[in-house]
């Protein structure tokens, strides 16, 4: 057990996380020295105990899987991240790409695929196919659409609202008028494609720089 495989495993569901778990001690190459089931936790032990695998759940609470997985990359890189999801998403497939994952794998794979997958990144093997690598791509060029569509201004006052502010608090800090803000606020969520504030601020943390 001296040079198995050291893997820690990081999701906000115990029967998902047990049964992972179980899973993987089943194979006498493969030893997991930690379980978290938020990204903070997660963090922690990956520094501490210093894995070679980190099968991470892209949906973690507190700071999320491709934010742990970025985190990693920085200051932990010698720690293999491997994201799992219950969703094949575009966004989260790109987000995972971009913060340096080795894979992604979807919570509905055999297990023997989870398995061989902890095996084939410990051997430095990433795991991503042709087309997923087509799908992030894709995803990235459309970000790159939306994010080249916004003009200046609807920029900044996208910068305000991830920060939490008001339309009437935009206007003040812009010198102009709360209609004003309103039209450059209406403007963003169409461009964005998205209904909320919410998914607005959400996109201008993930894709605004």
């Amino acid at each position: 057990m001296s040079n198995a495989i050291r893997v820690i495993l990081a999701d906000d569901h115990p029967a998902l996380r047990v049964g992972l778990r179980v899973l993987l001690d089943r194979d006498p190459d493969i030893a997991v020295v930690g379980e978290a089931d938020d990204g903070e936790t997660a963090l922690a032990m990956i520094r501490a105990a210093e894995p070679d695998v980190a099968v991470i759940d892209c949906q973690l609470p507190g700071i999320d899987g491709v934010h742990v997985a970025l985190t990693v990359q920085r200051e932990a890189p010698a720690a293999r991240v491997v994201a799992l999801s219950a969703y094949d998403d575009d966004r989260y497939l790109a987000g995972m790409a971009e913060a340096g994952a080795w894979g992604y794998l979807l919570k509905s794979e055999a297990p023997g695929e989870i398995v061989a997958a902890v095996h084939q990144v410990a051997r430095g093997n990433p795991l991503w196919s042709d087309a997923q690598r087509a799908r992030v791509q894709r995803w990235l060029g459309e970000v790159a659409r939306v994010r080249e569509s916004l003009t200046d201004r609807e920029r900044e006052v996208l910068q305000w609202v991830s920060e939490g502010l008001s339309n009437k608090e935009i206007a003040q800090t812009l010198t102009v008028t709360p209609r004003t803000v309103d039209f450059h606020v209406s403007n963003i969520l169409r461009k964005l494609d998205v209904v909320s504030r919410v998914e607005a601020a959400v996109w201008a943390k993930e894709h605004l720089r």
